[in-house]
């Protein structure tokens, strides 16, 4: 499922959601970026927010980006992951803050995909690419659809090679997903896209 190129020099941030499944799928796709990805990342894993997650320390020790829990009020740099804490929205302003938020759950998870995606969208409109890994329920559909609606791409995860379908498929059903492809494959699609456009 391929579209035209989109302008050059265009990305400026990739946002990547995932749930069941999701540390291994974010240990390959992190972990072949490479160290001079020209963008930044921003994570969201559900996870059990009633405990102190070390998500940030075992994926930084698979992947050559630095990778730090997100901070309220810091300002996203290149080649950094920001992984959204447990029982927070993570969301980003258009002058690239980050915020981190405790309103309601959004398809029963804080933090939220869609929220995420959405304040991606809006803050980096084409610049933007949203990325969908596997994980159970539809947390993120509502995302890649604001994405979409601001000229941003969209990637799943094929559901085929996803551990669990529900995420990357409930995606796909959107049809606002440009580029489905396996896992394996991710990585080196996106790095594609960052850096074809600097050269």
């Amino acid at each position: 499922m391929t579209r035209d190129r989109p302008p050059a020099d265009r990305y400026r941030v990739v946002a990547v959601a995932a749930s069941a499944g999701g540390i291994q799928a974010l240990t390959a796709v992190l972990g072949a970026l490479g160290p001079e990805l020209p963008v930044p990342v921003l994570v969201v894993q559900h996870l059990d927010p009633r405990h102190r997650t070390v998500l940030a320390q075992v994926l930084a020790r698979r992947t050559a980006l630095q990778v730090k829990l997100a901070e309220a009020g810091e300002r996203v740099r290149p080649g950094t992951v920001y992984i959204a804490p447990p029982g927070r929205h993570l969301l980003v302003s258009s002058n690239g803050f980050l915020r981190l938020s405790t309103t309601e759950l959004v398809h029963f998870v804080r933090p939220s995909a869609d929220l995420l995606f959405g304040s991606v969208a809006s803050a980096y409109g084409p610049a933007a690419i949203a990325c969908v890994l596997t994980g159970t329920g539809r947390d993120g559909a509502t995302g890649v659809d604001a994405v979409k609606a601001h000229g941003g791409t969209v990637i799943a995860q094929d559901p085929k090679t996803a551990e669990f379908t529900g995420m990357p498929q409930s995606a796909v059903d959107t049809g606002a997903v440009d580029f489905v492809l396996p896992l394996e494959e991710i990585a080196a699609f996106v790095r594609g896209l960052v850096e074809a456009e600097r050269q």
